[in-house]
């Protein structure tokens, strides 16, 4: 039988975990948690993406920061703007949001961010790190998905994961974590990609399938055994007839693929909150390793 993995409670649960956390250490005198975003632009998704995140900080009771800085920053500027970042000692963790202007070089900034208080976990210091078995800060989405799994107690040892994608921010890095020897690891994992022939029976083969290629509906239920565990990373505007004119759906086609599925993410309300989640997660653990 079919279970959905309501990714939206369990962010509210584990934030309500964190909120109880965060209480226990203000009652002992402490400072609170303090997370940052750094937002270059008025790119509309972008400042969803940050404000999703305010309120989630809110609701756990970490501080958070708006740092703004207009579009025609010039990059000395906003290595700057880093460095201010990186020798606050009030501020635990922050991110940068993506995408940063053109003429703005994202590995230069991702280079200048302190490996200390990078808690989207993309400096190559906390990447390696992760490639050798021993992560400081998890990227969100996989640690999100990891999240998922071992709350929800599905089985990972032993088990065959094809993954679909092999992005440095999902695909990769998701590979990397469920093949470690680990309790939400000693998976078999096949990394599969836009160049990757007859993908339709690397996909059939998997217990677990995590798809994150960002193409609207790319899995279908033929692709898909009996009793698999589905998590769709993805998300996708579609034209639709609604009074908005758009839907939002994954990459794996739900309707048709569920029924077949023993456990399966929905789009939206799966991956997306617990990818948040994960980044307050990471943000207390910067707290609590080097704030308090």
């Amino acid at each position: 039988m079919m279970q959905l993995i309501d990714g939206k409670q369990l962010a509210l649960t584990i934030q309500e975990e964190i909120r109880t956390e965060v209480d226990q250490y203000a009652s002992q005198g402490h400072r609170k948690p303090h997370l940052a975003a750094l937002l270059v632009g008025e790119n509309p998704a972008s400042r969803s993406y940050i404000n999703n995140k305010m309120r989630a900080c809110k609701r756990t009771g970490i501080e958070s920061t708006l740092v703004q800085q207009p579009a025609d920053i010039s990059q000395e500027e906003l290595l700057k703007v880093i460095d201010d970042l990186n020798q606050n000692d009030q501020i635990d963790g922050y991110i940068v949001q993506l995408p940063l202007p053109k003429h703005i070089s994202e590995e230069v900034i991702n280079l200048a961010i302190s490996p200390d208080k990078d808690v989207d976990g993309f400096h190559p210091t906390n990447m390696g790190l992760m490639v050798q078995g021993s992560p400081q800060y998890i990227p969100a989405t996989p640690y999100g998905i990891l999240t998922m799994l071992e709350r929800y107690q599905i089985p990972t040892s032993g088990k065959h994961c094809v993954v679909i994608g092999r992005s440095n921010i999902v695909g990769r890095p998701i590979s990397i974590l469920l093949s470690m020897k680990s309790p939400t690891g000693n998976c078999t994992v096949t990394l599969t990609h836009s160049r990757t022939q007859n993908i339709a029976e690397e996909v059939k083969r998997a217990d677990i399938v995590i798809a994150a290629i960002g193409k609207a509906n790319f899995v279908t239920a033929d692709m898909v055994k009996q009793g698999a565990v589905v998590i769709d990373v993805g998300i996708n505007s579609i034209d639709d007839d609604s009074q908005r004119g758009y839907s939002l759906v994954g990459d794996v086609d739900f309707e048709q693929v569920a029924p077949k599925c023993s456990y399966i993410t929905p789009v939206p309300g799966g991956v997306g909150p617990m990818t948040v989640t994960a980044l307050l997660m990471n943000t207390m653990k910067a707290y609590k390793q080097y704030g308090l």
